[in-house]
């Protein structure tokens, strides 16, 4: 497992056609900006926000966060000319909706050779095809579309998002074995910061990378969940500090707080203060 220093705790979808959104996404504290063609804009917009959008992440501005750009699906009549518009633009990767198999990917590879893939994993066939996306050797990251997902499964819902379980762990297993960026879906009562936090709480302890929202209201929250608190920064920083001494003295494994400390939990460690820098960085 490989988990890159780069935060993606916050993954905030913002809509094409909006050009008072795009300007203020400069300035909002998201680690991702999910520009979004698909769903967030309506269908005689679409050939305008594509427009818009190439303009908007040409003039740039965006500073350190990720810029994703949702594109249409192949199936549609944008899809492939709104892959080709951002080709040699300053993206750090291009979003497909429903890839149900590597061979999407491909299809997206083809179109463009200069950016980063990532894959929207929405479909029962997604999960049944996570593991030979995740192997796919262009992709960087994975966005869980519960909302698809759930209207596909024809599940209730629930909100410990019972029926979701397993898609989400799979995709999370097939992300972790191949080394790509798991971002949980969205939370859509907007308002609900307590149902939110549950939310984060949770796609934190599965071992998501960060959450993607729909509006910036569920920033805050997010962030602070998908950080390393300041007790695990501490216990890090011990657990680094009682290996080193304990291979001094030439043994292979310390105890910290009563807990046996092997070199694996160093590697964890290690991970978790360079996000905690990276964070810093960003934040100041």
């Amino acid at each position: 497992m490989t988990t890159p220093a780069r935060p993606y705790r916050s993954a905030l979808y913002i809509p094409g056609s909006n050009a008072r959104a795009l300007e203020k996404a400069k300035v909002l504290a998201c680690d991702a900006i999910l520009f979004d063609l698909e769903d967030a804009v309506a269908a005689d917009e679409k050939i305008n926000a594509r427009t818009m959008l190439a303009a908007a992440i040409g003039q740039g501005g965006y500073g350190a966060r990720a810029k994703i750009v949702r594109v249409n699906g192949f199936d549609t009549a944008w899809g492939r000319e709104d892959v080709a518009a951002f080709a040699g633009l300053p993206v750090d990767g291009i979003l497909l909706p429903k890839v149900n198999s590597a061979t999407d990917l491909d299809a997206l590879a083809a179109l463009i050779p200069d950016a980063a893939l990532w894959a929207m994993m929405e479909t029962p066939l997604a999960m049944l095809n996570a593991a030979e996306i995740a192997e796919h050797p262009r992709l960087a990251g994975m966005v869980m579309g519960t909302n698809d997902l759930a209207k596909e499964l024809n599940s209730r819902f629930r909100p410990d998002r019972l029926a979701l379980q397993s898609s989400l762990q799979t995709c999370l297993l097939a992300a972790r074995a191949h080394g790509v960026i798991a971002i949980d879906g969205v939370y859509n009562a907007f308002k609900d910061t307590d149902g939110l936090q549950f939310e984060c709480e949770q796609g934190r302890d599965l071992g998501f990378d960060g959450k993607s929202l729909i509006h910036p209201a569920q920033l805050a929250v997010t962030n602070a969940a998908f950080a390393p608190s300041t007790e695990e920064l501490d216990l890090a920083r011990r657990q680094i500090e009682a290996f080193e001494a304990a291979k001094k003295d030439g043994l292979g494994v310390a105890v910290v707080d009563g807990k046996i400390v092997e070199n694996l939990h160093i590697v964890t460690a290690q991970a978790l203060l360079a996000k905690a820098e990276v964070i810093a960085t960003m934040e100041g």
